[in-house]
C-alpha cells in the first residue's frame, strides 16, 4: 500500500509512468468498482466493466490538480468519476428520448439494495445525492464511497477521519434524506 501512495504523490507531481502505473495495479479494484456501477445502471447503459474502467481513467487523467493521498481516496474519486459517466450516459438517452415513459417511483431506506429500473430513476437519484451534497457534504460523500464505491464502513471512516460509528450514523441520516427526497 505504500508504493501505491508513493505512485499516486509521483503521478500528483507529474509523472506519467507512475499515473498508468497506479492504474495498472489498481485495475482489479477499478473493475470491481465498474462491476458495481454496471450492476445499479441496470440495463441503463450499454457500457460494459472495461468501458467505464477506460471512460473513467480518461476523466480522472483529465482532472488536474486532482490530489489522492492514497489508495482510498484515489477509489474514492474513482467511483465519483465512474457514477458521473453512467450519469452522463443517462442524460445522453434521456434527451434522445425527451424524457418520454416516466414512471412513478417507489424507494424505501434500503437504498443500498436499490437496483435502478429505469433512467428516471437514476437521474433522481443522482440529483437528491446532490442536493444533499449541498446541505451536508460528509453525508454525501459517504452515501458515495459506500454506495457508488463500495467501501466498507471501517474504510470511509479512515478516508474522512472520522469513526466507524459517526460513519453509521451519517449513513442512517442519508439514507433517511434520500428516502424523503425521492417520494416526493
Amino acid at each position: 500500500m505504500q508504493e501505491i501512495t508513493q505512485l499516486l504523490k509521483a503521478a500528483q507531481d507529474g509523472d506519467r509512468g507512475a499515473a498508468d502505473q497506479v492504474v495498472a495495479r489498481l485495475y482489479a479494484d477499478l473493475q470491481r468498482l465498474a462491476r458495481s456501477n454496471l450492476r445499479r445502471a441496470g440495463d441503463l447503459t450499454l457500457l460494459d466493466t472495461q468501458a467505464l474502467v477506460h471512460e473513467a481513467w480518461m476523466r480522472l487523467d483529465a482532472a488536474s490538480g486532482a490530489a489522492f493521498p492514497d489508495r482510498r481516496h484515489f477509489l474514492a474519486y474513482a467511483a465519483r468519476a465512474m457514477r458521473s459517466v453512467v450519469i452522463d450516459l443517462v442524460r445522453a438517452r434521456q434527451a434522445e428520448r425527451r424524457g418520454g415513459g416516466v414512471q412513478a417511483l417507489t424507494l424505501n431506506t434500503a437504498i443500498a439494495d436499490l437496483t435502478p429500473q429505469d433512467e428516471t430513476q437514476v437521474l433522481r437519484v443522482h440529483e437528491a445525492l446532490d442536493e444533499l451534497a449541498q446541505l451536508e457534504p460528509r453525508l454525501a460523500q459517504v452515501v458515495e464511497m459506500r454506495y457508488f464505491g463500495g467501501l466498507l464502513e471501517h474504510e470511509i471512516a479512515q478516508a474522512l477521519g472520522v469513526t466507524e460509528r459517526t460513519v453509521q450514523r451519517d449513513w442512517q441520516k442519508a439514507k433517511l434524506f434520500l428516502a424523503m427526497s425521492l417520494s416526493e
